[in-house]
């Protein structure tokens, strides 16, 4: 099999060949893996004074590089391609960014680049146009001349051709690779400078290093390039649940707190009577017109629990929360001023949702809203449906977060007798 060929055309062919000529790439060179050529654009001029270069039309600063010695270094090039599959690239800051996709793309579909290095102001557009193939830039800055991103791109590309590392996995583990950043590295001794080497890479276990060391990417992304995560799409199981680790561990203490729904039973009664009080304060307090006339009272709640709708949530065995999950229709939702999602009553609703004092403000409400969609979908229900208060501002940003939509305006003077009985209504579809 013919060596991937990379040809450099360069005014500084020496330079170049002595940097490329050294290490991995060196080594790969010899070995016959790959070939690269720094070609010396002056040596296809065509005057005595070996002129690349000429001032532009139009006047201005600087100079421009001739397209005639550069058509020529290329012609050459060409000349002793043959039948490989050729692109030719001009290092321009106006080029496209070059990443780890781009480098992979012209491993596969090229097996030999043709990397033309600009000087001074640039290259005449007429050579561009007629010859290049596409422009590629390493990043939103200017150098003095294309020979670094040359060098990058062909350092990039020839390290994933077979035969120039060990090994596949030396640069399908690293970053950028499947847009992520790479794990950290370590090496002897163990324990320096006071900083020792994470315990999970000395236990021997592949297993748990694997799993570390895929987190720690997943974690180093997030925290580096967040540009770079937004535009992940997890499909592994293994992945979504590392980055809910993640997530969990980034989390407030107070939002760590683990919460167990059960049904609830006439013996928590009084616990959750006076849960309910204490969100009739704070409603109460925060000027929210609501469950201020009597609603909800203990025969509510009893009924919730008589008919198996009511739900309780402990912590460490302390009841925190409650909430009714009813897979009856609303009566007082066939008027709404708007319009809901579904149509029918096939749908959930949440009534009397409720926080301890001490729990608010914690993942109790989406563990209460996240339970009443596992409950609907397991009664092959396609919506859940809540209403609140227009200035419950809690509940009703909430409801957004949640991906609950708000649909219009319901009135709930029926059951719950205020002096504004108007409730927004929000329904998600499951």
């Amino acid at each position: 099999m013919e060596p991937y060929r990379i040809d450099i055309m360069t005014l500084f062919p020496d330079s170049m060949s002595r940097v490329l000529g050294e290490s991995i790439i060196g080594r790969a060179e010899k070995k016959g893996a790959v070939e690269i050529n720094c070609v010396q654009i002056r040596d296809f001029t065509e005057n005595k004074q070996m002129q690349v270069d000429d001032y532009p039309y139009g006047g201005g600063w600087g100079l421009v590089m001739m397209a005639q010695p550069l058509k020529s270094c290329l012609d050459h090039i060409m000349s002793t391609a043959g039948g490989r599959r050729t692109r030719v690239i001009y290092m321009s800051p106006q080029g496209r960014p070059f990443n780890q996709e781009v480098a992979k793309r012209l491993k596969r579909d090229y097996d030999h680049l043709v990397l033309v290095c600009g000087h001074y102001e640039g290259v005449d557009e007429r050579f561009i146009e007629e010859c290049v193939d596409e422009e590629i830039s390493l990043g939103d800055f200017v150098l003095t001349g294309g020979e670094i991103a040359a060098m990058a791109v062909a350092d990039c590309v020839c390290r994933m051709v077979p035969g120039v590392l060990a090994d596949e996995e030396c640069y399908t583990g690293e970053s950028h690779w499947d847009g992520l950043l790479e794990y950290p590295q370590y090496t002897r001794p163990e324990v320096w400078e006071g900083r020792a080497v994470p315990p999970e890479l000395l236990t021997g276990d592949h297993e748990k290093v694997r799993l570390w060391r895929r987190k720690k990417q997943l974690e180093r992304t997030l925290d580096k390039r967040p540009d770079m995560f937004e535009k992940l799409e997890f499909s592994s199981k293994e992945d979504k649940r590392l980055v809910g680790e993640i997530e969990y561990e980034r989390l407030p203490e107070r939002l760590k707190l683990r919460f167990e729904p059960r049904r609830a039973e006439e013996a928590d009664i009084g616990a959750l009577l006076e849960i309910l009080e204490q969100a009739k304060e704070y409603l109460r307090s925060s000027g929210v017109d609501q469950w201020q006339e009597g609603y909800p009272n203990r025969e509510a709640i009893m009924a919730d629990i008589a008919a198996g709708r009511g739900w309780a949530f402990e912590h460490e065995g302390e009841i925190a929360g409650y909430e009714c999950v009813s897979m009856e229709p609303e009566p007082c939702y066939l008027e709404i001023e708007g319009r809901w999602l579904t149509e029918g009553e096939n749908y959930a609703v949440i009534h009397r949702a409720m926080a301890a004092g001490k729990f608010r403000h914690t993942s109790l409400s989406r563990e209460m809203f996240s339970l009443a969609e596992d409950l609907a979908a397991g009664m092959g229900k396609q919506s859940v449906r809540v209403d609140t208060h227009r200035d419950n501002r809690a509940m009703n940003r909430l409801c957004g977060k949640l991906g609950y939509k708000f649909c219009g305006v319901v009135d709930l003077s029926s059951v719950d007798p205020a002096h504004d009985s108007l409730r927004n209504a929000y329904e998600k579809l499951i």
